[in-house]
């Protein structure tokens, strides 16, 4: 069993990002010396008025701090962006992290992003299909001849190949079947979201099998979940440290219209604490060593992504809960 460290890489207009970075810093520090095996961040683009440094590379800043560790995205907006800037990004950050990245994808779902970035909504589906097709062959091939729908190489090679031959593991992002019998189709694993739930996981693995059968490709080595996580002494205490913060988080999350983050900002309160119970790992030592036991068991999960920081937590929160981990991790993993 593996665990990772998602960090949090939004903040509020006026917040210092200098002092953030070095909170980074020493949140990967930490983490690397308790025992977690990778980090990971995600993507967004128009944001303001918060702030969010882009993943590529502060990816390459905060390997410097984790030797040996992996570090993964969780997830590039493929969808919007073109494959060939994505495969020599992600091939240069082969190198840096000594063939020890993971480039997770997903198509995104804000229309501020599409609309700015000049790309078609319903046309998503198609370019991150495409997208992966085109990062697989400048990957793998010297010269590339593709003229598709949305993507041209013209006998061209990528600058940069990557460290490992055929390049870093893709996986998938998506909650809707199709979008996981895609992973099982198109990638090397199906990343669970943070929003769904034990029942949804479950369905989706059942997708995923599926489609897997049907291609004839074998189970991928890791399973990986997605989970918001707080430990203490008791679980009472875990949930007075972050119960205001990720309720922030998510009524953002539901302003912008993610899939699966519950109702509207300004309804989503009142049913805060159901929506957790099913998804969040919010609990003291031993309650979530056994839910992390049981995610093995069950659903035959093997790597945790886990997200223990929200705008409005203090660092030392945060880093409690990473130690918190660390344990569990040095006796079940």
């Amino acid at each position: 069993m593996k665990f990772g460290l998602y960090l949090s890489t939004q903040w509020p207009e006026g917040a210092d990002i200098s002092f953030e970075l070095e909170n980074m810093i020493e949140q990967v520090r930490v983490a690397r010396d308790n025992g977690f095996s990778s980090v990971w961040m995600g993507q967004h683009y128009m944001v303001a008025p918060m702030q969010m440094m882009q993943v590529m590379p502060l990816m390459a800043r905060l390997a410097a701090e984790g030797k040996g560790m992996t570090f993964g995205t969780a997830v590039v907006l493929l969808s919007m962006l073109n494959p060939a800037v994505v495969a020599e990004e992600a091939a240069t950050l082969d190198w840096i992290t000594e063939g020890n990245f993971i480039l997770g994808v997903g198509m995104g779902y804000r229309d501020e992003e599409f609309q700015t970035l000049g790309v078609p909504k319903n046309q998503r589906v198609g370019r991150l299909e495409e997208g992966i097709e085109v990062i697989r062959r400048l990957w793998t091939e010297d010269r590339v001849d593709h003229r598709g729908k949305y993507f041209t190489v013209d006998g061209l090679g990528s600058s940069i190949k990557p460290k490992r031959p055929g390049g870093p593991p893709i996986w998938l992002g998506g909650q809707v079947p199709a979008a996981v019998a895609r992973a099982a189709q198109l990638g090397d694993a199906w990343m669970a979201a943070p929003t769904d739930s034990v029942r949804r996981v479950a369905q989706c693995l059942e997708t995923f099998q599926q489609a897997l059968a049907q291609t004839g490709r074998p189970m991928p080595e890791s399973m990986p979940i997605t989970r918001e996580c707080c430990v203490r002494g008791t679980k009472s205490e875990a949930l007075d440290v972050c119960r205001a913060a990720l309720l922030d988080k998510y009524n953002a999350y539901a302003s912008w219209g993610a899939a699966g983050s519950g109702e509207k900002a300004n309804t989503f309160a009142d049913a805060f604490d159901d929506f957790m119970a099913n998804r969040f790992i919010i609990a003291d030592e031993a309650e979530a060593e056994d839910e992390f036991l049981r995610y093995r068991h069950d659903l035959g999960i093997n790597t945790f992504i886990l997200r223990m920081s929200w705008i409005g937590l203090k660092q030392k929160e945060m880093l409690k809960t990473i130690e918190h981990v660390g344990r569990i991790s040095a006796r079940i993993s």
